[in-house]
């Protein structure tokens, strides 16, 4: 048993007619496609169009090899003027649904193409059925599945100038983060000690101090300096 892929252009999947020959006349492929899909001639006709070359068969006398796979539209009953020539093509394995952007134009598509349509643009065309050489859906493959992973991503943006209540941890001195403190490289400067805040702790077990140098001194929600009682 023989067949033919076809699918209409506004479609994704394909449909399949069967025959007894090596080969179907485009008449005979016509008239069960118009029977598959209930159609009746009085109100439209259809056009056939090679799936892979992209060539438009206009001989009903012209015979299709089986397993092809073809584009049908549907066009006004009294028919459109052709816009090639009647093409018997060779034997070809069917393929699946062609994307808008390759029926669009046959010239092949470039590497960079394939990376700004399928990638870039974040279409849901299928990369496979793209009118480009192997060798570059492969190359676009391996790109898209690495994009998510680019560097470029990953890359911390600049921090602005630090809030009017950040002070720096080496000098004490609000207005710079203190990768940027100015004193960096100076041995004559000490580091301001950093003092632990009391978070967690309860006020109860806390006494307040003047001193933040006092041993243990820990700055409190209230904006002052508290031991645990149990260190005094």
């Amino acid at each position: 048993m023989s067949c033919v892929h076809y699918k209409f252009f506004s479609k994704l999947n394909y449909d399949t007619v069967t025959f007894n020959d090596l080969h179907i006349s485009l008449c005979d492929l016509k008239r069960q496609i118009m029977t598959r899909e209930k159609l009746k001639a009085t109100h439209c006709a259809l056009q056939i169009t090679n799936a892979q070359t992209k060539e438009e068969y206009t001989n009903d006398n012209a015979l299709i090899p089986r397993n092809s796979s073809v584009i049908v539209r549907r066009i006004p009953a009294g028919g459109v003027k052709a816009t090639s020539k009647t093409y018997v093509i060779r034997r070809s394995e069917p393929v699946s649904a062609t994307s808008k952007a390759t029926d669009d134009s046959s010239a092949p598509l470039s590497l960079a193409q394939l990376i700004k349509v399928y990638l870039y643009s974040h279409q849901t065309a299928n990369l496979a059925e793209a009118n480009a050489p192997e060798e570059d859906k492969v190359k676009a493959v391996m790109i898209q599945s690495c994009h998510q992973y680019d560097p470029i991503n990953y890359v911390k943006k600049p921090l602005g100038p630090p809030p009017p209540s950040y002070t720096c941890f080496r000098c004490g001195k609000p207005g710079h983060y203190i990768k940027n403190c100015p004193t960096h490289g100076d041995k004559n400067v000490e580091p301001v000690p950093r003092i632990k805040k009391s978070t967690g702790i309860p006020r109860s077990f806390m006494m307040e101090v003047k001193d933040p140098t006092t041993k243990g001194a820990m700055l409190t929600s209230t904006g002052k300096y508290a031991i645990p009682t149990i260190s005094a």
